[in-house]
């Protein structure tokens, strides 16, 4: 009987060579498993393509709503965000891929598990750290670290050899991986960061120019920190995404086009496509902005950009990791309320924000007279406040430091 191996399937130009290359060199039976992350009509020909392609079954895994509530909502609630732009869509998927490959391994008997990153990528790291934490005893095989194959030409050349057909073509070589929170683009033209982003790389979103020229506004509304309704009316948390991507979609938001450090070491350019991610992520902040007290929130946004991190590398499956997530947990208590948000030409903005819990007392912070504030008690405070500036001026004068 052969051994079995199960590979992360997509259907798109690696994993579609891996299965041959798998059974030529080791031998293997190969099982395919495709996870469902929303990526829409991309799985339709799975199946039919997996099996041609050589492999003797495949699994496709509904995991839209573990995706979302689990990994998604999650991070969104931490605020997590890399580099300052990225909204991690890729790298809270790999996880979840890496964990049902697990399941499936298991299930089946397999003694390894196998995927289609390269050794230039973040990727390899992420399904791996994973396979470690789950199920350490699992062999891991990366046939880009193995293989003579050195580029997606050499690539198509290999598929071509065996009578694959794959969604790459040599005239548009972009590597994308979509689902239902982003779509992200790399190679060919890209990765020239001087080259501005040709409009046919944008699948979801419109151009901002090509947007309507009136503002779209979309209200949602937060229970401690995870979205729950959408213009008022409750929204599972799939559909909600997927609303949102299509409105955002049509306004221009969510285009990310970045120079981000790769953990692996290097430099690579990356277009991103997050509509309705980038809309939640804004209204979530904002609705902090008026629930969270100064303290709590900066110290909050250090969290993040570590959260942020661990997501990007891959150690989801980490004490750390938990850990954050329970401090995330204690602040989200009070994030709850409704944000409207305006959407117009690749612009996202607050037009309104409301909550139960809000921070926000109109007569501390007017303009106008009021009654519960003492102007006179801010000269003590700055004078105790500033006691340390004094003192240290004070020394150099006398010492005559510089």
């Amino acid at each position: 009987m052969l051994k079995k191996v199960v590979l992360a399937y997509s259907g798109g130009l690696d994993t579609s060579i891996i299965i041959p290359w798998l059974k030529e060199n080791y031998g293997y039976e190969v099982i395919a498993m495709a996870a469902d992350l929303g990526q829409g009509e991309e799985l339709d020909p799975l199946e039919e393509k997996a099996i041609k392609s050589g492999a003797s079954k495949i699994y496709i895994e509904d995991v839209k709503r573990e995706f979302v509530e689990e990994y998604i909502f999650p991070t969104l609630r931490a605020g997590a965000i890399y580099e300052g732009k990225y909204l991690l869509g890729t790298s809270m998927a790999r996880p979840l891929i890496a964990k049902k490959l697990v399941e499936i391994a298991e299930k089946e008997g397999a003694e390894a598990v196998a995927h289609g990153a390269t050794g230039k990528g973040n990727d390899q790291v992420r399904f791996e750290l994973t396979v470690k934490a789950l199920s350490p005893n699992l062999k891991i095989v990366a046939p880009w670290r193995e293989w003579d194959i050195r580029s997606r030409e050499d690539a198509i050349d290999y598929a071509d050899a065996r009578g694959i057909p794959v969604p790459v073509t040599k005239s548009r070589p972009y590597s994308m991986d979509r689902n239902i929170w982003h779509l992200s683009h790399e190679g060919g033209d890209l990765e020239d960061p001087a080259k501005e982003c040709p409009d046919d790389v944008l699948l979801l979103t419109v151009s901002p120019e090509k947007a309507p020229n009136q503002p779209a506004y979309v209200e949602i509304g937060f229970e401690k920190g995870i979205p729950v309704t959408l213009n008022g009316e409750v929204t599972g948390p799939v559909a909600l995404v997927e609303k949102l991507n299509v409105i955002g979609g049509a306004n221009g938001i969510g285009i990310t086009d970045m120079v981000e450090n790769r953990l692996v070491g290097m430099k690579s350019r990356g277009v991103y496509e997050t509509p309705g991610g980038t809309v939640l992520w804004q209204a979530h902040r904002e609705l902090e902005r008026l629930t969270l007290d100064r303290v709590t929130m900066h110290f909050k946004e250090m969290v993040a950009a570590r959260y942020a991190e661990l997501v990007y590398d891959g150690v989801w499956f980490s004490p750390l990791r938990e850990a954050l997530d329970a401090f995330v947990d204690v602040t989200q208590q009070t994030v709850t309320g409704t944000v409207r948000m305006k959407l117009y030409k690749g612009n996202c903005t607050p037009a309104g924000v409301n909550s139960p819990y809000s921070l926000y007392n109109q007569e501390l912070a007017t303009f106008s007279r009021d009654e519960i504030y003492s102007q006179k008690d801010a000269e003590g405070f700055i004078n105790l406040f500033g006691l340390p500036l004094k003192v240290r001026a004070l020394m150099a004068k006398s010492s005559g430091l510089k």
